[in-house]
This record gives structure tokens, sequence and C-alpha cells, in this order.
């Protein structure tokens, strides 16, 4: 699994692993029951804080998308849907918007916009 941060960005840095790990999730790149790398070993990879990833963790738990265990650290849940059709739709609603001249974040207000 990539994981990749930009400590330069304006998004914090837990939000940006936090969307690394989601996005992996969806596209289905990493499964139900795959074990995330313990929070200090992803940490030292990254050349992060540990409580960056804890929180990074904590929020993937709260969105549903994997499971804290004691002793067995993150685990992908079983309860993660199959994304991998709305995972299509996103790849040619990314195309169209690159063959558009959209940016990411113009594309990202529209579908905030269209959320609402």
């Amino acid at each position: 699994m990539l994981i990749s941060i930009d400590p330069g960005s304006s998004q914090p840095l837990f939000e940006q692993l936090a969307a690394s790990i989601r996005a992996a999730i969806v596209s289905g790149a990493i499964t139900a029951g795959f074990r995330l790398p313990a929070a200090r070993e992803l940490a030292d990879s990254l050349d992060i804080n540990i409580h960056t990833v804890l929180r990074s963790y904590q929020a993937l738990r709260d969105e549903g998308f994997i499971e804290l265990r004691r002793g067995r650290g993150a685990v992908v849940s079983d309860q993660t849907v199959d994304y991998r059709e709305l995972s299509e739709h996103i790849d040619s609603l990314v195309h169209e918007a690159q063959r558009l001249g959209l940016t990411p974040g113009a594309l990202s207000d529209l579908i905030r916009k269209a959320w609402t």
C-alpha cells in the first residue's frame, strides 16, 4: 500500500493520511481484514508524529473504514462496502474534469455543492 502525504500542503497531515488510506480501501487496493501498519511504524516511515497517525486511524474508525483492535492494531473493517463501481465512476469523472481543464479544487467544490 502506497501512502502519500505532502508536508507543504494546506490540508492537515492527518487528513491527507486518512484520505490516502480511504482511497486505497475504496479502490479495492486493500480489502477487509488487511492489517494497517502499526501507528509508530507508519509515523516513522512517513517522518510524522505518531499522534498524527493515531488521529487518522481514529477518523477512519469513526467513518467505519477500519477497526482498532487491542493487540492487533488497525484492521480494515469487514463492514466496508465494495466501492469498486463507485471508484470507476470517480475515475470517469476525474478524466472528464481533466479534459475540461478543471483543477482538483474546482472539481471538489462542484462535488461538495452537489452533496448539499
